[in-house]
């Protein structure tokens, strides 16, 4: 028996793992394009970034995933990362979001999630 969509989880609404996947394959590519922060992603194993990205949406948003990466302050620790390309990249993720049709609160859920790792992430010194 399904649950009401009113008491889904949030993995749910988003339409499971494999639209999440989809979601972050292209928001990859949109990173990829994007010159104010594709530096920070040049040295990444794409196939092990979209696992990794897949599998923290997952999971934080009440999937079955489970994160197995690195916490966010010690994977960006070193990469003077500003408030100004956090944002960017968020711009880049709601583009993808936005190409697949994710609604309005579904997107806003999902950004609180990952901007709740911001302090985290954000690092320039």
């Amino acid at each position: 028996m399904q649950q009401p969509s009113s008491e889904a989880s949030l993995y749910q609404r988003l339409g499971g793992k494999a639209a999440i996947s989809a979601v972050v394959d292209d928001f990859i590519g949109n990173i990829a394009e994007d010159r104010r922060v594709n530096l920070f992603f040049a040295h990444a194993d794409p196939v092990r970034l979209k696992q990794m990205l897949v599998d923290q949406i997952c999971a934080g948003s009440g999937g079955p995933c489970k994160y197995t990466g690195r916490d966010m302050k010690t994977a960006h620790q070193e990469m003077a990362i500003t408030e100004a390309h956090f944002n960017w990249v968020a711009e880049d993720l709601v583009k993808s979001l936005n190409k697949f049709k994710v609604p309005a609160k579904e997107q806003n859920e999902l950004l609180a999630l990952l901007g709740a790792m911001k302090n985290d992430i954000v690092n320039t010194k």
